[in-house]
């Protein structure tokens, strides 16, 4: 099949896919441009016209990997209940992290040296605006007490940090023992933040 020629938006944004799943198959090793414009049938050059070099390409894959984890997030119909709707978040998040552990590398450690967003493309606006919109509701419900962002990060942090674990095997044996470790975890931070 002959290379696609045209630097098209549909050629971007097949780029892109085939960019987020090189990331995901073959890790942080194993992402070079060579491969991902092989992998969608471009050129390597194509690749640098529609995203300037390979840092530009990180930070495409970057804002895309939290454009899916945001329309996960905001798929979740909210119910009466805010604290349980902030609770149902969390599963979504680990999910995407064990999912796709390159792509939440790049997004929340950044592990290119030559990749250094600006601090107005540092939160994505819809992930941040679910999670601070859920945690808002709990404190607006009496649920919750304190600075809403400072609940969102610390919230997070811990999904973070309990993703990684979970994703290096280190928080258990069993799945009954890993999801318990996450559900102490959130409850307690959320209890922390109880009025």
């Amino acid at each position: 099949m002959p290379r696609a020629k045209q630097r098209t938006p549909e050629l971007a944004d097949r780029v892109l896919e085939v960019a987020v799943d090189v990331l995901s198959e073959n890790g942080l090793s194993g992402f070079t441009t060579r491969r991902v414009a092989e992998r969608a049938q471009t050129s390597v050059p194509a690749v640098y016209e529609l995203f300037t070099d390979k840092a530009g390409l990180v930070r495409a894959v970057y804002f895309e990997g939290f454009r899916r984890l945001g329309r996960a997030l905001a798929a979740l119909p909210e119910t009466t209940d805010p604290v349980r709707d902030l609770e149902r978040l969390i599963p979504v998040f680990r999910r995407f992290c064990l999912d796709y552990p390159p792509l939440a590398r790049v997004m929340f450690s950044r592990p290119f040296q030559d990749f250094d967003p600006g601090p107005a493309e540092l939160a994505p606006p819809t992930v941040r605006e679910v999670l601070i919109g859920k945690v808002q509701r709990c404190i607006d419900a009496g649920a919750l007490a304190g600075d809403a962002t400072d609940i969102a990060h610390v919230l997070l942090a811990l999904a973070q940090g309990l993703a990684v674990q979970e994703g290096g095997r280190w928080l258990g044996r069993s799945k009954a023992s890993v999801d318990r470790r996450w559900d102490i975890g959130v409850k307690s931070v959320l209890r922390g933040f109880s009025r």
